[in-house]
Order: C-alpha cells, then sequence, then structure tokens
C-alpha cells in the first residue's frame, strides 16, 4: 500500500520534480516542462501520463486499480492508480515511465 506522503515523496525523488497546486489536486513537473503526474489526496488517488502502450500494460495489473482516467485524458494517457491497492514499485515504475516521457520529449 502506497500512503500520500509516500507517493509524494516518490514523485519528488526525480531529479528537477517539483509539486505545485493543480485545480483540486497537486501536480508534479518536471521544472519548465509538463506535468507528468498529479496526486488527488480525499480518493487516495494519482493520475500519471503514460504512453497507450504504457497505459494497457500498466492497466493489466488490476483493471480496479489501475485504469484510464474516465474521459477525454484517459485517451491520452492519464492512467488513474489507486493508492491503496498497488504496490509501491509497481507505482515508481509507472512515475519512472511518465517522468522519462516528459525529460526525453523535445
Amino acid at each position: 500500500m502506497v500512503t500520500i506522503d509516500i507517493f509524494r515523496e516518490m514523485a519528488l525523488a526525480f531529479p528537477g520534480t517539483e509539486e505545485a497546486p493543480h485545480f483540486d489536486r497537486a501536480a508534479f513537473k518536471v521544472i519548465k516542462r509538463r506535468i507528468f503526474a498529479t496526486l488527488h489526496e480525499p480518493s487516495h488517488t494519482a493520475n500519471i501520463k503514460l504512453n497507450e502502450v504504457d497505459q494497457s500494460v500498466f492497466c493489466e495489473f488490476d483493471a480496479k486499480a489501475v485504469y484510464p482516467v474516465p474521459n477525454k485524458w484517459g485517451l491520452q494517457g492519464w492512467t488513474t492508480f489507486e493508492l491503496g491497492k498497488v504496490p509501491r514499485e509497481l507505482l515508481l515504475d509507472a512515475l519512472d515511465t511518465a517522468y522519462k516521457d516528459v525529460v526525453n520529449k523535445k
């Protein structure tokens, strides 16, 4: 189980990452680049930006714990992770994948 504090610690551990308010969430972004994850504390969920292939792979873990955001954002790769239902290693792998996509984008 991943707590809010553990998620925040993991997301901020990536070089050049900052946290900022984003509507009703906390956003984690690479400084001067794009957001790669958001955290919604009341629901204990995080949304992570993945490409289409990575999204389908992570969603195979458990459709009730990892699933596309149910709107147009989900079609763009934004994927919900229910923090209490996913192992730390899976979440760290998803964060790493999303972070690298932002850093490597030109």
